[in-house]
């Protein structure tokens, strides 16, 4: 009876997934059924262990004992964890495989201000070191290893880092570790976080790390302006990603795809690839819209980005990485992107240093070349293309299709500047003078661009399903 249950479960959560999946190959929609993918047949509320959400009481070991307890029922077709109104404030916890982390509407996961309750883990092996500080790191206040169907969502519940003091921490030199992200999840599989807000990361908000088939839906990210380093969704060495329908304004990127960093991501081996981002609206006056780097040294690839609304802003889509990176960054399609108010539309930088240690092979040269900008649109601009390569290392293969950048007239600086950059233009205004964009995209060239050479997205897009779900 109990085979026969797991069974059932298997297979509806695999229908869950294969809608999800099935989708991700075939449009630039990454839908799943919520009814299906958060049924669990067991559940419990937080304050069945003793939980208080008065926001004073320290619950870590409510939650702590509440997922232990769970756990029991992973191979009974998996849980769901309740938390009901209120403020929860907590420590870092372990998430379990087959869960659903429920935050029901005015509930609010608060995260502890007492560094004490964040643990010291050691450093990701691609990276090294903590990424601010050589050593060790904080553990994020919802974590997860080795794990399986992992649910995140509500109905619009928060989780607040309460960052504010991380933040003065960091500015005031007064850390001894890397700061802790809100949710990091690392070498699983099967995870979906959707709506929700996050508040206040005392770091980078979302990120999975070594991890394969990531949904991250119908998400507010907010933290302040000025806030330093708080990310919005930072996928790591994942494949099979879909981040979408979320609305972010926080202190640094919106969304930063990694893959590690320099001789350590090198090393470890662990691209980032088939990942789409659709939808997504924010701000960031210190940093980008999108980047991908600078931290990309096991490679990005298959990136598909389409629908993006910046305003009041720093850069809109800016590739980053350096001598010592190693790695590669190819095959990118950027499409229907909308800027309000943005500083510089579009940059590559190709010496944005930032080492781990003294170890790194300066000769470990990136590769950067197809990259796709197609219907792109901007008013209020103050530089449209800032495209700086690596000398003896030229990006190649960078297309401009159908891009329309309006600079603003104050503005003294030449709406376009480009080294150590190569490729193809057609339909841009301003005009991209430089002469290494000298000839346009058709009819010779269309084959040298990412995304245009197939007759639609749908069929160059390449993104698999998981080996695990049924095939269609």
């Amino acid at each position: 009876m109990k085979r026969s249950l797991l069974l059932s479960y298997v297979l509806l959560l695999v229908q869950a997934f294969y809608g999800a999946w099935c989708s991700v190959g075939g449009s630039l929609h990454c839908e799943y059924s919520n009814s299906l993918i958060i049924h669990r047949p067991h559940s419990v509320s937080i304050t069945e262990f003793g939980a208080v959400g008065d926001g004073v009481t320290l619950n870590t070991k409510a939650f702590q004992n509440a997922l232990f307890y769970l756990n029991s029922f992973s191979d009974k077709g998996g849980a769901k964890l309740f938390v009901p109104a209120g403020q929860w404030l907590t420590g870092s916890f372990d998430l379990i495989s087959h869960l659903t982390l429920w935050l029901d509407k005015g509930a609010t996961i608060l995260g502890s201000t007492s560094s004490e309750n964040w643990p010291v883990v050691d450093p990701l092996p691609s990276y090294g070191r903590g990424r601010e500080l050589p050593g060790k790191r904080h553990r994020s206040l919802i974590y997860g290893q080795n794990l399986t169907d992992v649910v995140i969502t509500g109905e619009n519940g928060t989780i607040d880092g309460q960052g504010s003091i991380w933040w003065d921490w960091f500015r005031n030199g007064e850390l001894n570790y890397t700061r802790p992200h809100l949710v990091e999840l690392m070498n699983s599989t099967g995870l979906i976080i959707s709506n929700l807000t996050f508040l206040n990361s005392p770091f980078w908000n979302i990120h999975p790390v070594y991890c394969r088939d990531v949904v991250v839906k119908n998400l507010t990210i907010l933290a302040p302006l000025d806030s330093p380093n708080t990310d919005g969704v930072d996928p790591d060495s994942s494949t099979n990603v879909c981040i979408e329908d979320c609305y972010i304004v926080t202190g640094d990127d919106l969304v930063s795809i990694k893959s590690g960093w320099d001789e350590y991501g090198i090393s470890y081996a662990r691209p980032s690839s088939k990942i789409k981002i659709n939808r997504l609206t924010g701000q960031t006056t210190s940093s980008s819209g999108i980047a991908i780097g600078s931290e990309m040294s096991g490679g990005v690839s298959e990136v598909y980005i389409k629908d993006l609304h910046l305003f009041n802003s720093n850069t809109g889509i800016r590739i980053k990485t350096s001598p010592g990176r190693g790695g590669y960054v190819r095959n990118v399609h950027v499409s229907n992107v909308k800027l309000d108010n943005v500083q510089k539309a579009i940059r590559f930088t190709g010496k944005y240093g930032e080492h781990p240690d003294g170890n790194f092979d300066p000769k470990a040269l990136p590769s950067i070349e197809k990259i796709t900008f197609e219907n792109v649109h901007g008013e209020d601009i103050g530089v449209a293309g800032l495209l700086e390569g690596i000398e003896g290392d030229e990006f190649k293969n960078i297309c401009f299709l159908n891009v329309t950048l309006t600079v603003k007239k104050k503005s003294k600086k030449a709406p376009w500047k480009c080294s150590n950059v190569r490729g193809y233009s057609q339909w841009v205004s301003p005009e991209i003078t430089c002469d290494s964009f000298g000839e346009s995209i058709f009819p010779e060239h269309s084959s040298d661009c990412f995304g245009l050479s197939e007759n639609n997205l749908e069929t160059s897009s390449g993104l698999s399903r998981s080996p695990w779900l049924l095939s269609c």
